[in-house]
């Protein structure tokens, strides 16, 4: 199973970029896609959650508003949109691939994770 994300890079705060995550060697369609993010010297957290196939999304409180998760089941790949980027939004972002639960229990853990792409915001 591999799990790779792309589209990280540095900006500028107000900003905006888009994160890819393609998932090869399962079944795309039967996982949530999560991504999680991880700063430097804090603990990794759920950035965002979309279910298998309804389409479903939860995003944690610090991003709602301003990230859309969406995701293609024909191309096996999820996006995650960002906009009005922080500084505070730095950190590698993380997708993974697993079972769905609602809410901030989508979080809780992942089968499948990617390595990882860098986020940079700058002020």
């Amino acid at each position: 199973v591999r799990v790779m994300e792309s589209g990280g890079g540095l900006v500028q705060a107000g900003g905006s970029l888009t994160l890819s995550c393609t998932v090869s060697g399962v079944t795309f369609s039967i996982h949530a896609i999560k991504w999680f993010r991880q700063a430097p010297e804090k603990r990794r957290a759920g950035v965002s959650c979309i279910a298998p196939t309804s389409g479903s999304t939860y995003y944690a409180h610090s991003v709602a508003g301003r990230f859309t998760l969406s995701r293609d089941n024909v191309k096996n790949v999820a996006y995650l949109q960002m906009n009005d980027l922080k500084p505070e939004d730095t950190a590698t972002y993380y997708c993974a691939a697993g079972d769905f639960f609602p809410g901030p229990s989508c979080f809780a853990d992942a089968d499948y994770w990617g390595q990882g792409t860098q986020v940079t915001v700058s002020s």
